[in-house]
């Protein structure tokens, strides 16, 4: 078997031998130096592609890094802003119950004159400080004799409609709602006519 397999060997060789044309040897450095041109080329040409596809992948990463840093410069201004706008929230929130009492305070009839002072004093502490809470955003909803909105007033109660009357309007208030600018420090309790 061994002879057979070489014999087959032999045969192929002088296959490749006839097929391949005889090549002088200037030409065959022709050929060599136009296959190494094109190679460096090739070589030079992917090199240069890689620095581009990687020089472009930076540039989207800066880019993206500059849009970041914007919106978080954005986000922390409007925080800032918001921060700013509705500093004292927690102030109101806290001097509305002080509100409350000095109202019920000026509800109550007096007769003597000491009566009469306290109560002017009373009068102008409340003014003062209804003042304040306005220069710092904070406003009454007004609510007597408007339709009831579910996002200001809270319905304790509801009455039947009588005349001169609409219905789902507020006909009586039972506590003053405020708010700061556009956020409700508390809804206005009211009954509201059916």
């Amino acid at each position: 078997m061994r002879k057979e397999v070489r014999n087959v060997t032999d045969k192929k060789e002088d296959v490749t031998e006839k097929e391949i044309p005889e090549v002088d040897a200037e030409t065959k450095a022709k050929i060599d130096d136009i296959l190494n041109a094109e190679g460096a080329e090739t070589v030079e040409l992917s090199v240069e592609e890689t620095l581009k596809q990687q020089l472009e992948e930076m540039e989207d990463k800066f880019l993206r890094a500059q849009a970041e840093i914007a919106n978080m410069r954005n986000r922390h201004q409007k925080e800032s802003q918001n921060s700013a706008k509705y500093r004292s929230q927690n102030l109101g929130t806290e001097l509305l119950p002080a509100i409350d009492n000095l109202e019920r305070a000026l509800a109550i009839e007096v007769t003597d004159e000491q009566g009469k002072s306290l109560k002017k004093g009373i009068e102008m502490v409340m003014e003062s400080l209804l003042h304040a809470l306005k220069s710092a955003g904070i406003e009454e909803i007004p609510a007597l004799g408007e339709t009831f909105d579910p996002n200001l007033h809270q319905a304790v109660q509801t009455m039947a409609v009588s005349e001169g009357q609409k219905p789902d309007e507020i006909v009586q208030v039972l506590q003053k709602g405020y708010k700061l600018h556009d956020r409700i420090l508390r809804p206005t309790m009211v009954i509201v006519a059916q």
